[in-house]
């Protein structure tokens, strides 16, 4: 695989985090932290899912939790059947929408009707959030996985490996944790500040699937303010727009080419249509996301 290094961001950026939880707690005051009963409530009844360096106003970051409609929590199999849903109803259980960022537009998910049945449409309009769910993923056992993704039109503008134009179409994430204390001196600072300044701490490494119109696929671009942070490329321009595509990865094999070492426990995961960046609108459907044993 080829890997598209960029610097990191230093300056402009606020650190924000995605919770699962049914309720958003306020968020502090810039150079305040949380009352003491919001932080115990946030440690003791909420999942995070991670953490992402964004470039935003020079504000403190904001612990911001948000709800989706989805339907009543309940154990689930690893993996989204968005199939089994019914058009315009609840999403799968265990799947929220969380902002990428405090102030950023919602991306909406919703069920919809495609000519294989039911499936899940992203409509982003200048907007970023992810819906996401926690790790029930056992990669040693089931790393393979299968999904199928279409988009209405490539973002003409994004970048992946620019700062300012880090949009895509469609994305898959995931998120997983590990040992920090093996990572360089600036990656630890980072952390350090997410945790003093969001309450939470920044994932481990997070490895994204993506489509773009810029990088060929194959390639591996790092995100432009943290190396953190690796983005394979799945999907192009040559594959078309408006059809179908089926996919499948090995996604523990894939952490270790990119990240160099074998990956610790998937603590999130889930999908993302973002144009916050460019500005742009942009509109894509997902299909079943399943996991299996290696192929």
């Amino acid at each position: 695989m080829k890997t598209i290094r960029t610097k990191t961001a230093t300056s402009g950026q606020s650190i924000m985090t995605f919770h699962l939880a049914s309720k958003p707690f306020p968020a502090a005051a810039a150079g305040q932290a949380l009352p003491g009963a919001h932080g115990a409530r946030m440690r003791a009844g909420l999942l995070a899912c991670g953490l992402l360096l964004v470039p935003a106003a020079p504000a403190l970051a904001q612990v911001s939790a948000a709800s989706a409609t989805s339907a009543p929590a309940a154990a689930t199999a690893a993996g989204a059947a968005f199939s089994a849903g019914t058009p315009g109803g609840p999403l799968p259980a265990g799947w929220k929408n969380l902002p990428v960022a405090h102030g950023k537009a919602l991306t909406r998910y919703s069920l919809v009707t495609d000519d294989s049945g039911t499936v899940l449409q992203a409509d982003a309009a200048a907007s970023a959030s992810a819906l996401m769910h926690k790790g029930n993923v056992d990669l040693a056992e089931t790393p393979q996985l299968t999904w199928r993704w279409k988009i209405d039109r490539p973002i003409d503008d994004a970048d992946n490996s620019v700062a300012s134009k880090e949009d895509a179409p469609a994305r898959l994430v995931f998120m997983f944790e590990g040992d920090k204390s093996k990572l360089s001196l600036g990656d630890r600072a980072a952390i350090q500040l997410a945790k003093t300044l969001a309450g939470e701490e920044l994932p481990y490494a997070t490895l994204m699937y993506v489509w773009s119109n810029t990088a060929p696929v194959g390639s591996v671009i790092d995100n432009p303010h943290t190396s953190r942070v690796k983005m394979i490329v799945v999907s192009g321009s040559a594959d078309g727009t408006g059809k179908w595509l089926a996919l499948s990865r090995n996604v523990a094999q894939d952490f270790e080419q990119a990240f160099h070492e074998k990956p610790g426990k998937v603590s999130a995961y889930g999908l993302l249509t973002d144009t916050d960046n460019t500005r742009a609108s942009a509109r894509a459907w997902y299909g079943d996301i399943r996991f299996g044993p290696t192929k």
